[in-house]
């Protein structure tokens, strides 16, 4: 009997070799694929163009998504992706800046921080992301964190490894986004000037950034050329006239040139600090009553560009301008250093800035969702903001509930603040905690996080820090 036992565990235990043999070897082939091949592998995924970069691979790929996730048969379009590819033993960082998607090869800084893979992605609705034809009601946050989901499902079998999240601005709106309605997807989440406009209504944050921003100095140079554009608002659309006929402008969506000369100058001062730096203050115009039309002209078009408001302009960001006008909310902001008398209009809402065929109806409670979300269930994720960034001013904060999660500011960053730009204590429990959500923090800064910084060289082209020069988040 005890001989039958024995010779019937034997048997057992080959046949369970050789299924796990054969098993091994039915996966090899997949394991060992060109990783071209294990992309367009997936159901819905096609290759666009493959491009080459050294030490990577790097495609661009149609995904094919349905148009609404909860009803998937009405409509599929295709979203764009890009893969930079290092190694499937590597982290993977899933990145969208909320807009277009590049198609040239970059890594953002967590990327470079665990040297891992990057996923990209197109938001919804940019071209050539879009619906044919469009209906913009599937246009809202939990259908473009689907999208996400998706794409994160159907590249989990290939790239196995620990998953984090990023984005910068819009894109740090959208990795939260994602985050709260699918929080078991990613390890971890880098949100980048990710503002959070909790009560559309209630702006006054603006205004106290406003008055207190830089120095007096700095703040009165900006706000006397402001002011200048406006007294010499007559001579300067006539140059805005002459300009916008030579290039082919028009101003049918805001609805009129009038309009669109008043939302770039109150522009202004709000662009200036996205985009610069204290120190770039010497280039305001330091007597703006004194100074030229041209210097005015020049000063405005440099930094906030009279090009935006025409219709040619505002085209490719009506995406950003129906999610601000239905669900993310917009600032409005005073300009007390302006008299009523030269201030037609004031800060238009997005509502100008949509074509009228598309109907928009804001949703108050989508915000007040995700920020109450963040405050009680926020785990292991991380906002970075920039002390000197307009969008800063109303940020995401976190509750008692929040576990592993941090908020940082960098002192005197602008909308380019990076975890590099953290003071030194707090860079290094940043750099450290994003290295351990991925997995692949060495054992010294597991026992001194002060030891932590990327893993991967810096990288001049790869590694470039832009910040892109609209006046969108």
């Amino acid at each position: 009997m005890r001989k039958a036992l024995r010779w019937l565990l034997a048997l057992t235990v080959l046949i369970g070799t050789l299924s796990t043999a054969g098993a091994a070897t039915a996966a090899q082939p997949e394991a060992t694929a060109d990783i071209k091949d294990r992309l367009l592998a997936i159901p819905g995924m096609s290759l666009i163009e493959e491009k080459p970069y050294t030490g990577y691979r790097f495609f661009v790929l149609n995904y094919t998504q349905p148009v609404d996730h909860r009803h998937p048969s009405k409509g599929t379009f295709q979203q764009r992706i890009t893969v930079l590819h290092k190694d499937v033993s590597r982290p993977t960082v899933f990145y969208t800046g909320g807009y277009n998607v590049s198609t040239t090869p970059s890594r953002r800084e967590p990327t470079q921080i665990v040297d891992g893979n990057q996923i990209s992605m197109e938001y919804r609705y940019f071209t050539p992301s879009r619906p044919a034809p469009a209906d913009w009601t599937k246009l809202d946050i939990w259908q473009a964190a689907t999208d996400q989901h998706r794409i994160f499902k159907a590249l989990k079998p290939i790239y196995g490894k620990k998953w984090l999240s990023t984005g910068g601005s819009k894109g740090g709106m959208t990795a939260t986004y994602y985050e709260r309605f699918y929080p078991r997807d990613m390890d971890g989440v880098v949100a980048y000037v990710a503002p959070n406009d909790v009560v559309n209504k209630e702006d006054s944050a603006y205004d106290e950034f406003f008055a207190n921003v830089g120095t007096e100095e700095c703040r009165d140079r900006l706000n006397g050329v402001q002011r200048e554009a406006l007294v010499r608002r007559e001579p300067l659309e006539q140059r805005y006239a002459a300009y916008a006929a030579e290039n082919g402008y028009t101003f049918d969506t805001v609805g009129s040139l009038d309009k669109a000369y008043e939302a770039t100058v109150l522009d202004y001062v709000w662009g200036f600090w996205q985009y610069s730096l204290l120190e770039d203050c010497g280039t305001i115009p330091a007597d703006a009553k004194n100074a030229t039309d041209d210097e005015i002209w020049t000063s405005i078009d440099t930094i906030a560009g009279f090009s935006f408001y025409t219709d040619q302009g505002l085209e490719p960001y009506t995406p950003y301008y129906y999610q601000a006008g239905t669900q993310l909310g917009a600032p409005t902001i005073g300009f007390p250093h302006i008299e009523k008398r030269y201030v037609r209009y004031g800060y238009l809402p997005p509502r100008y800035f949509v074509p009228r065929s598309i109907p928009m109806r804001f949703q108050q409670d989508a915000m007040r969702d995700v920020d109450s979300w963040v405050r009680h269930h926020a785990n292991r994720m991380l906002f970075v903001y920039g002390e000197n960034d307009p969008w800063g001013a109303e940020p995401f904060r976190l509750g008692k509930g929040a576990r592993d999660s941090y908020v940082f500011t960098a002192p005197g960053a602008n909308h380019g603040a990076r975890v590099a730009g953290l003071v030194d204590d707090e860079k290094a429990l940043a750099t450290a905690r994003i290295l351990e959500w991925a997995g692949v923090a060495p054992a010294s800064v597991q026992a001194d996080p002060a030891s932590a910084k990327p893993l991967a060289r810096f990288d001049a082209k790869l590694d470039k820090r832009t910040v892109e020069r609209t006046l969108r988040p």
